[in-house]
């Protein structure tokens, strides 16, 4: 059965010894983070600290943050198992004759079984407060010593596309300015920033109604972070992760929907052409990210449960937390870019690439120049537009151990030949490209060269102990007590 809420993902991380309750005084502005930090680099668990300083309202930590973690927030035992139900849907074709279409009702039913369902209400509107709140009574985390202030790190924002009407969901961090407004950390490749210069330059409204979710089902929650085509609604695609679909409610003062399970949502809007400096922040770089203008958020109603949780994440040096949950991308994805590129037999990126840094991607070779026309083709798929490094190499590599990759590549590349640099978007919190959101990217041609690549040499086979030798050593070792 799926969650239910928030609070049911916690009961089973509690059952599988994946969460710490801390019941004394932890302080949010830079305390939970150092716990949070230390956690994660070691293999440690969640945390739920009870008595957050400053506030009733507990604060939920590091949920994601492990292999297990995100197999117990899908609701699987390997998140390949996600990846799977992907793969069987898409290779569903509609057959000719009767008999087959009815075989595939099944599927048919089960996909529209997904889409969100609008209810009347939920936990979410158990308290209903406009006016009388402030912001500072959440225990919003001060995550590092140069942050610009307190963020809330793991928001569900809705938008609407103001040409369609679709929902949006996306994860965009919230710097508290005061006590009802907030930046809207809106990068500018994102869809709510889409939606955002769609208004300004159409001129039609004043605002854009915005609302955040804070705290949900796991799979709820991790939607918001997912790199999919402008227009696929983040909430089908929850439910098509939980096996359930996501009981969404209209807001109190704007129109927009939210999850009926939120622990809090913040309702309001952003002012067309308001901008206020926001930043820095403690980024995924494992740098901070510079201040900048960003549009503010101005809340005008706060729903929330009786007892809400605060849930809320750190990014940081990594790995952290955030890497479990990209990890898990990219297992999910890799079908669908294997659609599109049959050719990647597997993909990997490293921690210390933070995502977009290091693209490791192993292929089939079939033709000279094959490796040029993977990078180019990944660079050219929505997201994976950022990625500042990619490393081609043959599919008898195993990408995810880089030790090897990089054995295998720094021998298998002439850096002249191999190397080939490219122009494009680059990711906004790059501090290092020449220009914000542009700069250069790097291919690396690291698979084994052909004559028809102009290598005529002979190439060298890999270093490898016969068969043999290994079974006949196998019984000396044991022999040997080793």
């Amino acid at each position: 059965m799926p969650y239910a809420d928030l609070r049911g993902f916690i009961s089973a991380l509690e059952t599988n010894n994946e969460l710490k309750r801390i019941p004394f005084e932890v302080d949010p502005h830079l305390e939970i983070t150092e716990f949070a930090d230390r956690s994660v680099k070691t293999g440690g668990p969640a945390f739920l600290f009870e008595n957050p300083k400053g506030s009733s309202v507990p604060v939920l930590i590091n949920a994601f943050a492990s292999t297990r973690r995100m197999e117990i927030a899908l609701e699987v035992n390997s998140v390949d198992e996600v990846a799977a139900r992907i793969v069987e849907l898409l290779e569903t074709r509609m057959p000719q004759g009767l008999i087959g279409k009815l075989k595939m009702l099944p599927k048919l039913v089960e996909v529209g079984a997904f889409f969100p369902k609008i209810v009347d209400g939920g936990p979410c509107k158990d308290v209903i407060r406009r006016d009388n709140f402030s912001l500072k009574e959440f225990p919003i985390l001060h995550c590092w010593p140069g942050d610009g202030g307190p963020f809330v790190t793991l928001p569900m924002v809705f938008s609407k596309n103001p040409d369609t009407g679709k929902r949006n969901c996306g994860m965009y961090r919230m710097q508290v300015f005061d006590d009802r407004t907030t930046g809207m950390h809106w990068q500018t490749h994102k869809q709510g920033a889409e939606h955002y210069r769609r208004m300004l330059k159409e001129g039609t409204s004043k605002r854009m109604d915005v609302a955040v979710a804070i705290g949900s089902d796991p799979a709820t929650i991790y939607s918001a972070i997912l790199p999919l085509p402008p227009d696929l609604d983040e909430m089908m695609i929850a439910g098509f992760l939980r096996g359930s679909p996501v009981r969404m409610v209209k807001c109190e003062t704007c129109d927009v929907e939210v999850p009926a399970n939120a622990e809090i949502v913040l309702e309001g809007y952003v002012e067309l052409g308001e901008l206020r400096n926001e930043g820095p922040f403690g980024d995924h770089t494992g740098f901070y990210s510079l201040d900048d203008d960003y549009p503010v958020f101005h809340v005008t109603c706060i729903t929330h449960r009786r007892d809400p949780i605060y849930v809320a994440t750190i990014v940081g040096p990594p790995p952290m937390e955030d890497f479990y949950m990209g990890k898990a991308i990219e297992r999910i994805f890799l079908p669908l870019m294997r659609l599109q590129l049959p050719e990647v037999r597997d993909m990997c990126m490293p921690p210390e690439g933070v995502f977009h840094n290091l693209v490791l991607v192993a292929i089939r070779k079939s033709y000279p120049g094959h490796a040029r026309k993977v990078m180019h083709a990944i660079w050219g798929l929505g997201q994976a537009m950022f990625s500042k490094v990619i490393v081609v190499v043959d599919e008898g590599v195993d990408v995810q151990n880089v030790r090897e990759v990089a054995w295998k590549a720094l021998n298998n590349i002439d850096p002249q030949r191999d190397i080939e640099f490219v122009m494009g978007p680059v990711d906004s919190l790059d501090h290092a490209s020449r220009l914000p959101n542009y700069g250069s990217k790097m291919g690396i041609d690291a698979t084994r060269k052909w004559p028809q690549e102009g290598f005529t040499r002979p190439w060298p086979e890999v270093i490898t102990m016969s068969p043999q030798v290994k079974k006949r050593v196998d019984e000396l070792w044991k022999r040997a007590g080793l």
